[in-house]
């Protein structure tokens, strides 16, 4: 279960570095304010349940590994981000490397 968690918790950091950036272009709405703080609190809090069962280093590389892979395929989704063939390689790199963290740990 930890590692579900930990896998969910880190998809969030998509919802809040997207709002992060919203604001940071000069939206600061309601809207975006509070999607940066739930995000966060479900991003950090499930990484803190993660820890209870997982050890540091290997979950904080996965939490951050799928956090980043899922924030530039957000932002490409939006359309504030182009992906290009080279970007999707070293996304599946990142998503390889974490899979190889789960499979060793």
């Amino acid at each position: 279960m930890a590692w579900v968690i930990l896998v969910v918790s880190a998809m969030f950091e998509a919802m809040w570095a997207s709002a992060l950036d919203r604001m940071a272009g000069g939206a600061l709405t309601l809207l975006n304010v509070l999607s940066f703080v739930v995000g966060s609190i479900i991003s950090v809090g499930g990484l803190y349940l993660a820890l209870r069962d997982l050890p540091v280093g290997t979950s904080y590389a996965i939490w951050v590994g799928i956090g980043a892979a899922t924030t530039v395929l957000w932002a490409a989704f939006a359309g504030v981000e182009t992906l290009t063939a080279l970007k999707l390689v070293f996304i599946g790199m990142i998503v390889a490397g974490v899979a190889g963290l789960k499979v060793v740990s």
